[in-house]
């Protein structure tokens, strides 16, 4: 839907004191990270990762060699270009593609713009922040992906079921 890399995962500090980095996993795990040598345009190239047991992972990059480099880079998200991906099947989609896309009901009203997407375990969820937001009450509101609730989405917005947007 767009030609924006697409982010695997985002350093969120050192590990230890030989320049390994602490990694939070925003993909589909560590085996899809594994899948890819170089990050960032080739701007940090993989030597290894592994997991922490915790969810996350632990990464060394050449690029990478002590704890002060490596808490430079808290924050750092690593993104792949999109033509290094396999292709999407029918319904699936990558977050940074359905993030900012406007979204209405399936009576054509406009309810506001998607700024997240989560999952707590179920299902993805799209958080939507209502426009005009609201004097009072949820600015935002949650809707899980589900054919019950996005009726459908493309390039140029997403539809939801009327009751989902309901305040």
């Amino acid at each position: 839907m767009s030609d924006k890399p697409i982010e695997l995962a985002a350093i969120t500090g050192a590990h230890g004191v030989n320049g390994e980095v602490r990694l939070k996993l925003l993909g589909e795990g560590l085996d899809a990270l594994r899948q890819h040598d170089s990050f960032n345009d080739g701007a940090l190239s993989l030597k290894k990762v592994r997991s922490d047991n915790k969810g996350g992972a632990i990464a060394r990059f050449a690029e990478i060699a002590d704890r002060t480099a490596a808490e430079k880079l808290r924050g750092t998200l690593l993104s792949v270009s999109r033509e290094v991906l396999p292709p999407l099947e029918d319904g699936e989609y990558y977050h940074v593609d359905l993030i900012g896309l406007p979204a209405e009901t399936d009576a054509g009203n406009p309810v506001g713009k998607i700024v997240a997407v989560e999952n707590f375990g179920a299902t993805d969820i799209v958080e939507i922040e209502r426009i005009p937001s609201p004097a009072k009450g949820m600015k935002t509101f949650m809707v899980p992906m589900t054919p019950d609730a996005v009726l459908r989405w493309d390039a140029d917005g997403m539809v939801i079921a009327a009751v989902f947007a309901e305040e």
